[in-house]
């Protein structure tokens, strides 16, 4: 059997089960908060991935510069 078939993306119906499973865990009153959460850490992850890209690519242009510097 493939086993990719095994790891698939959840269909309309499984997000509802999802989602009433999330409800009934951390009541209604708690779900803004852990969405608030979330969307908090994903900015953080965000910038921090943005700072490596710009050091990364700051790094990149003084190798150049050393480079056209020493022929």
């Amino acid at each position: 059997m493939n086993s990719v078939l095994l790891f698939s993306m959840p269909g309309g119906g499984e997000w509802v089960l999802i989602l009433l499973v999330v409800v009934l865990l951390f009541g209604g009153k708690k779900i803004p908060e852990l969405m608030k959460g979330l969307g908090k850490g994903i900015r953080e992850f965000n910038a921090a991935k943005n700072n490596i890209q710009e050091e990364f690519e700051k790094g990149l242009k003084e190798e150049e510069e050393k480079k056209k510097i020493s022929e």
